[in-house]
């Protein structure tokens, strides 16, 4: 019954409310542990409000992270929102359960002078095109690898990407960006119709040495190891948050840098105002003693 009933909330999660495949899986790993850790339960009815306190207190024991206690509950609690109002379930046991606080870290950051570092490495054309389009548009990492020739306008100088939740937005690329990605677009063309023939057409734009996609772990491990070059701890995430901050830095508006890094609150991107403050104070007492 148990298993059913999470089968019908995921169907839920990708028809109704759009969710990507990722996203559903996390939902149904972080359900299926709840109900394997009380594996005894053969019926939701019989979850009570001392289970989620007795869960939580065994996710925080094994040392969890507060993000993660707090992802899972939330997972849990929206699972049993969904039993209530399809009345599988009189009552919800969840309500009044709360999640750790997480304390708010700011991202991490790289300055102008360290992409310029970064940028000034021995890249393939496919690597400076990856890296420079990072830093242009702001992209997630899933983004940028499900990027489909269709979805690029390098005439206009837009690109069409699907961020959370299936939305699409248009974000614009720079110069250098262009540039690189088109240097990158020739010498694919080129591998392509060398191995498989001119006529032969593949969608995903950044592809490996099999002319598949390619993977987020790649792109992982790319980024990391360009940061290890200038001492620095990275991740692809971290150029996205580069890329919000050094706009506001400059000037942008705080809803134009929503819509870019497609963010459905601005609650979200106004953490990247703490970093541009941040940043503002040490430039002052550097100068200022």
């Amino acid at each position: 019954m148990v298993v059913q009933l999470i089968s019908e909330y995921l169907s839920y999660l990708e028809v109704e409310r759009g969710l990507s495949k990722n996203t559903i899986l996390a939902y149904e790993n972080d359900i299926m542990g709840f109900f394997n850790y009380f594996c005894e339960i053969s019926d939701v009815k019989e979850i009570k409000r001392s289970h989620f306190l007795k869960y939580t207190m065994y996710l925080s024991k094994n040392e969890v992270l507060s993000s993660t206690v707090t992802r899972k509950v939330a997972s849990i609690k929206g699972f049993f929102r969904f039993l209530c109002a399809t009345r599988q379930i009189q009552s919800n046991p969840s309500l009044s359960i709360s999640s750790p606080k997480i304390p708010k870290k700011l991202p991490k950051v790289l300055s102008y002078f360290e992409i310029e570092q970064i940028l000034k490495n021995d890249f393939t054309k496919k690597e400076r095109a990856i890296f420079e389009l990072l830093y242009a548009t702001g992209l997630r990492v899933s983004e940028l690898v499900n990027l489909t020739i269709k979805s690029l306008d390098l005439k206009s100088g837009f690109i069409k990407t699907t961020g959370k939740g299936s939305k699409d937005r248009m974000v614009p690329i720079g110069k250098k960006a262009k540039i690189a990605l088109t240097e990158y677009l020739k010498e694919r063309e080129l591998n392509i119709s060398t191995k498989l023939g001119s006529r032969e057409k593949i969608d995903y734009v950044f592809l490996n040495d099999k002319l598949d996609k390619i993977s987020r772990q790649w792109v992982y491990s790319f980024i990391k190891k360009q940061g290890e070059k200038i001492d620095k701890s990275i991740s692809p995430h971290t150029i996205r948050h580069s890329f919000a901050t050094h706009l506001l830095e400059n000037g942008a508006d705080l809803r134009v840098v929503q819509e870019l890094l497609g963010h459905s609150s601005v609650v979200t991107t106004q953490l990247y105002t703490h970093i541009s403050t941040k940043h503002l104070k040490e430039v002052y007492f550097k100068i200022n003693g």
